[in-house]
Parts: structure tokens; C-alpha cells; sequence
């Protein structure tokens, strides 16, 4: 156990940490020749082509360290490091909070050029929570814009470490991977654990394997596994035989046995995706443990949108994609539910609106699924005249306006790190949200932290776009759930043709309906096609039209026949068109085309 070393990597957005996990790889030959590609251990399309990190991935390394002075811990010998990379997106800060819980020690990468940014501080203070031994390394040395002193500054500051910890290098030119590897045995610490003691691994990652059952990824703490043991998941109480069990490379490599301070991967056949959960123990069932390992907390989605099928006989394909989707990505939530205009489908719950574009991606790819998005939102805590509290995650399942007394809706603090050149417009960007300033401090020379707090639901559509627009993408931008408070909201409906489309509805502040109201209708003119009656598209809040667009029907030139004659003929003709059109107008409906409810996302 004193040989092994367990490590996660950690940075803000394209940092690169999974270039600098590239050449861990490369000089610890782990990997060699033909599959040694960029983003090596970025196994999805999707990540290799956004060139962001989704998943973390579990890697097993062997390293040959040589003592400068003998006689010295550690010694020189052949190590193994588990090396688990990370996402940097504030999307995925779930992934990154499992691999810390696996982790004794952690990586802490800054680019030279862009310096400490938020998601760097955020995923520092995970990582300090779990007492991790941080290793910083300032990545991309090699560019013309580095400037590693001034970066070295904001990570003394921020870490109150001496300036010789910090380790130089380049993911690029492969400089510092020699010193990143050998500060990586002295100082993390080696896993604590007692192989002879009753059996605990912690679950913290599984896949569903279509050939072989769900596989999950695992770290003993205590106790040894051996291959053909009879084990038991503690929360769900199921019982399997150890098919196979082994080490993770870059394909899986089979063991008869893994002990404490390891991981690994486990294959016993289970094919129903609920009888596994990241976050739960594994023990022996001759042998148990006294109670399960302190797992990560339960993920609180942020976002939620109904997920629906195209096709209505879809639904029970989606939901096993979906459960199957959720073995991989355990932040997703989904419950059943059902819509006038939609069907049957999935309210899902998402950590941000780059997960949910990255669900709906991976649905389409993985699964072959065309699913139809609702307008995502947020959920409030609604209550009645006799202060009792419901949660509402949709719109249509808001109650009656009259036993309303009052509604909540969630707040987070959100932390803003800048140039001081922008903070004009980010300011504006954020009053004009409904933020409120809590305060701003300067971390060094021209860069400032600006702390707002903001109504989640605001934030939800384009904020990130647009904070990134206006400060030419140098402002880094994290959050973290701060409370409700009571807010005036109001539900604003859409009408077609007097008929509520439910999936377009949503919850806005007050002063922002009217205008909201307006923007929606003008966009839904422009994108429902034309059709034999006029459609009337309005905005509603309550009874009270608050907009009003029209689709104008297409005619056909009934009169064209007459030539001359007495123009009670042409009224005749125009009058039985009239009479048909209303008759169609009765029974006609009208299609809402998928382009409209993603149009909403993008109102500008």
C-alpha cells in the first residue's frame, strides 16, 4: 500500500488538464505508438469535438521513482498511480466532487496566460474540504502570453504555499512532467486502509456494458477483493458473484484480487441499472462491514426540462436510455410526467444548460433517441393561504391563482472573476438580471472577484452567453445555491387559437412578462407555418391578454373566375369561403414545430 498514490486533476476551463494527463501517459509509457492521440483519455466524440472533458476518467499508471538521497521516504521503487481526470465545467462540478471523495491528493493546474480563475478557486475548496494534499503546477509555460510570476502570486496568495511548491510546465512540450510525477510520490500521501479488515469499496463511477451488464468502478478502502466472491451492495442489499474483477488501463485489465487503497472495476452480471448507485459500498457477505462508507451528497439539480419522445411508442425506450444514461452520468434526475400537447415523457433534472445540451447530444448519439426539449426552468416553493409549502418544478402544475399567498423562487451567490476593464457592462448585465451586489475585491493587480447574489431563473437561459460576449471570454463565472426568497411571479401562458400550449408556459418576474410576452409571440409568428385559418397567438397571465400576433391564412383567389357580372356573385363565392374557413378553423389544429420551443431559449 505504501507504493500506491491515488490523485485527481483539477483547473477552471481549458486549463488543460487533460493535455498535461496526456503526458503523465506518455512518459510513464502507460500508453505507446498508435494510441497515443490528444485527449486520450477523452473517449467521447462529443468531448473531442467541444474539447471539454464531460466525464472523469479513471486511469492506473506504473511509475519508476528514483530517491534523490537513499534511505529517505519514500523510496526508490516502482509506483502505482491512480490517476482520475476531471471536468472543469461549473456543468459538471458533480463528476469532480466523485473523484475527490476517491482521491488522497490532487493536482491543481492554472494556465499561465489566463491565471486563477473561479472555477479554479471552487474545485480548490472541494478539494481542501477532503483533505487532499494540493500539488499546483502552472500549465502552458511555453506561450508567448504566459506570465508565471504574476500567476505564481495569485497562487501563493490563494494557497499560502511557499513558491518553490509550485511546479512549471507545459502539456504541450512536455516540460515539468518529470518534476509533476515525482512530487506526486513525495508529497501525496499513500491510501490508509487495512487489507485484513472486513471488506469496504466505495462505488464511484459505473457503465452499462450492452455485452456484459453494468460494470462499476470502484476504491477499496478497507479489506481485499478476490475474484468469484460473493459481495453485497450495501443500500440496495443485493447480492453477486465477482465475475471479474481488475485494474483500470486504458482497456480493463483482469486481477485475482484488488486490496485496500486500489481501484478498480467489478463485473458481476447485473443487468437492472438501478441496483447500482454511485456513492455505495460494497462488502463481502460472509465477512460485511459495520456500515457503509460516508458517500457523496445527493446531487440537487439546478434546471429542469421535460424531456419528451418524437414518437409516442418511444416512451419506454427513452426511459431505459435515460436509466442507462443515468448509470453514467449520476447527476441526471428524471421523473415520469405528461403533457396536453407533448404526451407522455420525463421531467429531468439537469446541474446547468450545458448538461442538458449534453444529455439531449448523448440521447441522440448513444441511443439513437429524438427527444423534443421543453423550455427549461427552475423549481419554486409555492405557498397557499394556510402557509402550506408545495414544490413546483413546471409551470402547468402551478395551483390555482387564487389560493396562492405567496411563491419563492431559488437564489444563488454567484462569483465573478474579471479584468477591471469590464466590469461596466458585467455590472449591468447583472442588475439587469435582478442581481444583487454583495461585494467585490481585487485578487491582484488588474483582476477582481465580483460576488452578486441572483434569482437561479434568470441565469438559467443565455446569462453564460452573454457574460462571455461582453467580456471577450475573459470572465470566469461559478455559483453555488444560496436559499429562496419570496419573489412576484407570475405564470405566463401561450395560446393558439384560444388552446393553452402548456409546454410553452412559464414562470417570469412581473416586471419582465409583458415585455417577455411580446418578444414570444413575434417569435412564434415568424416560425409557425402558414395555414388554411388564420392563428391567433397569445400571451396571456391569467385571463388577461397581455400580446397578441396573428398567422394570417393562406386564401385561395376564389373570384378569379368571375369577370365582370354583378359583384353579388363575387361576394356569394367569398361568403361560402368564409363559411368553410370557419368550419376548419373548428377542427383544425395546429402543429408546434420542435425549432419553436428551442426558440425560446435563444430570445434575445
Amino acid at each position: 500500500m505504501n507504493n500506491i498514490r491515488n490523485f485527481c486533476i483539477i483547473a477552471h476551463i481549458d486549463h488543460g488538464k487533460s493535455t498535461i494527463a496526456d503526458r503523465l501517459l506518455e512518459y510513464t509509457k502507460t500508453v505507446a505508438g498508435k494510441v497515443a492521440e490528444n485527449q486520450v483519455l477523452d473517449d467521447m466524440d462529443l468531448e473531442r469535438e467541444r474539447g471539454i472533458t464531460i466525464k472523469s476518467h479513471a486511469i492506473q499508471m506504473q511509475y519508476d521513482y528514483k530517491s534523490s538521497t537513499e534511505g529517505v521516504v519514500p523510496q526508490s521503487g516502482i509506483y502505482t498511480l491512480n490517476l482520475i481526470d476531471t471536468p472543469g465545467h461549473v456543468d459538471f462540478a458533480y463528476e469532480v466532487s466523485r473523484s475527490i471523495a476517491a482521491c488522497e491528493g490532487a493536482l491543481l493546474i492554472v494556465d499561465a496566460s489566463q491565471g486563477v480563475q473561479a472555477q479554479t478557486i471552487s474545485n480548490l475548496y472541494m478539494a481542501l474540504e477532503h483533505d487532499l494534499e494540493i500539488i499546483p503546477v502552472i500549465n502552458k509555460c511555453d506561450m508567448d502570453s504566459a506570465m508565471p510570476d504574476m500567476v505564481e502570486d495569485e497562487i501563493v496568495e490563494l494557497l499560502g504555499c511557499k513558491r518553490e511548491e509550485i511546479i512549471r510546465a507545459s502539456g504541450k512540450t512536455g516540460m515539468g512532467v518529470e518534476e509533476i510525477l515525482n512530487a506526486i510520490v513525495e508529497r501525496i500521501p499513500a491510501p490508509e486502509g487495512d487489507p485484513a479488515a472486513p471488506l469496504q469499496c466505495l462505488v464511484f463511477d459505473s457503465v452499462f456494458n450492452s455485452f456484459r451488464g453494468i460494470i462499476a468502478y470502484f476504491k477499496v478502502v478497507n479489506g481485499t477483493m478476490r475474484q468469484g466472491d460473493l459481495v453485497r451492495f450495501f443500500n440496495t442489499g443485493k447480492e453477486y458473484d465477482a465475475d471479474e474483477i481488475g485494474i483500470l488501463k486504458l482497456d480493463m485489465q483482469p486481477r485475482k484480487e484488488i486490496s485496500a487503497g486500489n481501484v478498480g472495476y467489478i463485473i458481476s452480471g447485473i443487468k437492472t441499472s438501478t441496483e447500482v448507485k454511485v456513492g455505495d459500498t460494497i462488502t463481502h457477505v460472509a465477512r460485511p462491514c459495520d456500515k457503509a462508507i460516508d458517500g457523496f451528497e445527493e446531487v440537487k439539480p439546478m434546471v429542469f426540462a421535460g424531456v419528451y419522445p418524437i414518437e409516442a411508442e418511444d416512451y419506454e425506450n427513452l426511459r431505459a436510455s435515460l436509466e442507462k444514461l443515468q448509470l453514467n452520468d449520476a447527476s441526471l434526475t428524471f421523473t415520469p410526467e405528461s403533457s396536453v400537447a407533448l404526451g407522455f415523457g420525463f421531467r429531468c433534472g439537469f446541474l446547468g444548460l450545458l448538461h442538458m445540451e449534453i444529455v439531449q447530444e448523448r440521447l441522440d448519439r448513444e441511443f439513437d433517441m429524438d427527444v423534443i426539449t421543453t423550455v427549461p426552468n427552475v423549481s419554486y416553493q409555492v405557498y397557499d393561504r394556510h402557509h402550506n409549502m408545495i414544490e413546483v418544478h413546471n409551470p402547468a402544475g402551478m395551483p390555482d391563482i387564487a389560493v396562492i399567498d405567496h411563491i419563492e423562487e431559488p437564489y444563488i451567490r454567484a462569483s465573478i472573476i474579471t479584468a477591471t476593464t469590464y466590469i461596466g457592462p458585467i455590472m449591468t448585465l447583472c442588475l439587469g438580471k435582478r442581481g444583487e451586489l454583495v461585494k467585490q475585491e481585487y485578487i491582484s493587480g488588474n483582476r477582481v472577484e465580483i460576488l452578486f447574489d441572483l434569482p437561479l431563473g434568470e441565469i438559467v437561459i443565455d446569462f453564460y452567453d452573454k457574460l462571455k460576449s461582453i467580456s471577450k471570454g475573459y470572465a470566469s463565472f461559478d455559483y453555488h445555491p444560496n436559499g429562496f426568497r419570496q419573489s412576484d411571479l407570475v405564470k405566463l401562458d401561450i395560446l393558439l387559437n384560444g388552446e393553452q400550449v402548456d409546454a410553452l408556459s412559464t414562470l417570469t418576474h412581473r416586471s419582465n412578462a409583458v415585455d417577455f410576452g411580446r418578444r414570444m409571440c413575434e417569435k412564434l409568428k415568424e416560425l409557425l407555418p402558414r395555414q388554411q385559418f388564420d392563428i391567433a397567438i397569445q400571451a396571456a397571465i391569467g385571463q388577461k391578454i397581455i400580446a397578441r400576433e396573428t398567422v394570417k391564412q393562406v386564401r385561395k383567389d376564389v373570384t378569379a373566375k368571375c369577370y365582370g357580372g354583378d359583384v353579388s356573385r363575387k361576394r356569394k363565392l367569398l361568403e361560402k369561403q368564409k363559411r368553410g374557413k370557419k368550419r376548419m378553423k373548428q377542427i383544425g389544429n395546429v402543429e408546434v414545430p420542435q425549432k419553436a420551443f428551442l426558440a425560446v431559449l435563444k430570445l434575445d
